[in-house]
Parts: structure tokens; sequence; C-alpha cells
């Protein structure tokens, strides 16, 4: 288990719930060192006892956790350089969503080491799709679904998503999308004079 996922639900815990929340659940899950290296590589039993310990010490299912954990990716500004890293994918919401496919990839670029499952998207008629994540790393569906919403709010999107369960090791999401200009989005700069509006043209 890479130790940036796991450095990753330490700080999203801090952040959100703050430190002594952090110190229960390390406390509850019974790790010797509570502070995860996000490039030393641990046991795999080290996320399940952490998200076991997420669910007692904060009385919430591990998926709305996990979720959260997604649109924080996203949303918070320590997060800023991975918002920039995914907004590159496409100019709006479909875009972003075709450009999915090659997310391993932009991963293994950032950080040779990191393995994220095989994503896969099928359009379906246009507005409907469905993605598909192939590997087995648990609960990477629901971080997902958080994470697409939360991309959806900043392109000003309307979408609805639904964690479908899993079929064997691939997990499945749905996606509609009902309006790609639903609201306005969140600026976003490719770079120094050029900014993209909330409807995707550079201006």
């Amino acid at each position: 288990m890479h130790g940036l996922i796991l450095r990753t639900l330490q700080i999203f815990t801090q952040d959100t719930y703050g430190y002594d929340t952090w110190s229960a659940i390390a406390s509850e899950a019974g790790l010797e060192n509570p502070d995860f290296e996000a490039m030393l590589h641990y046991d795999p039993a080290v996320l399940e006892a952490v998200l076991r310990a997420a669910e007692t010490i904060l009385n919430k299912p591990n998926e709305a956790f996990l979720e959260d954990v997604g649109t924080y990716l996203v949303s918070h500004p320590n997060c800023e350089g991975l918002r920039r890293l995914l907004r590159f994918g496409g100019v709006d919401f479909i875009e972003f969503l075709h450009s999915l496919d090659d997310l391993p990839d932009r991963a293994r670029l950032a950080v040779a080491d990191f393995t994220l499952p095989d994503v896969e998207l099928r359009d379906h008629a246009g507005d409907s799709f469905e993605l598909r994540l192939s590997g087995h790393l648990p609960g990477f569906g629901h971080v997902m679904v958080g994470l697409l919403r939360a991309m959806a709010d900043d392109y000003g999107a309307l979408a609805l998503f639904e964690h479908c369960g899993a079929q064997g090791e691939v997990e499945l999401i749905t996606i509609t999308l009902v309006e790609t200009a639903y609201a306005e989005g969140r600026d976003f700069k490719l770079g120094a004079g050029t900014r993209v509006a909330t409807t995707g043209s550079p201006v």
C-alpha cells in the first residue's frame, strides 16, 4: 500500500476533523506511529485498519468518508496542484470525463511507483456514461464519486453520480450529465495571462 494514499487520509482527517480526531483514529487502528510517510510502502492491512477505525470514531459509513476524501482532493486549498492537474484534462466536463482513461498514467508521471486502478469510460448516448475501475484498491470507487462531484461543480456542470458496487475487482460508477453549463464554475488559469472562463472558453 503506497504511503501517499494513507498520508492523504491522514491529512484529510486532520484538516476536516482536527488533529485530536486523527489521533483517536490512529489509536483505534493500533498504529505505532500516527504519521504516515508519503513515499513509503505499508502493509495493505493498515488501510483496512484505518478505515475501520475512522468508521468507529466518526460514526460515519466508510462510503461517505471516502466520498468526502474525493471532494477534498479537488476543493481544498491544500490540493490546488491536483485540481490543476485534473483541469488540464479538458476545457469542459465532458472532455474531462474522456481524459479519465489516462489518469493512472498521469499519476505515474507524478509519482513513478504510484499505481491506480485502470480507468475506462464508456459513453452511452452522449449524456450517460459508465466509469469502470479495474484493480484492487479498497474504497477507490467512492473516492472517485466524491472527486467527480467536486469536478462537476468546478466546471459548473450538473451531473448525477451513482456507485453501483463491484463485479469482481471492477467497480462501476454511472454518470448522468444533466447540463454542461448549469452554474458558474471556478476560474482556472492555464498559465500567465490566460484564463479559462466558466463556459470553458479562453478569455
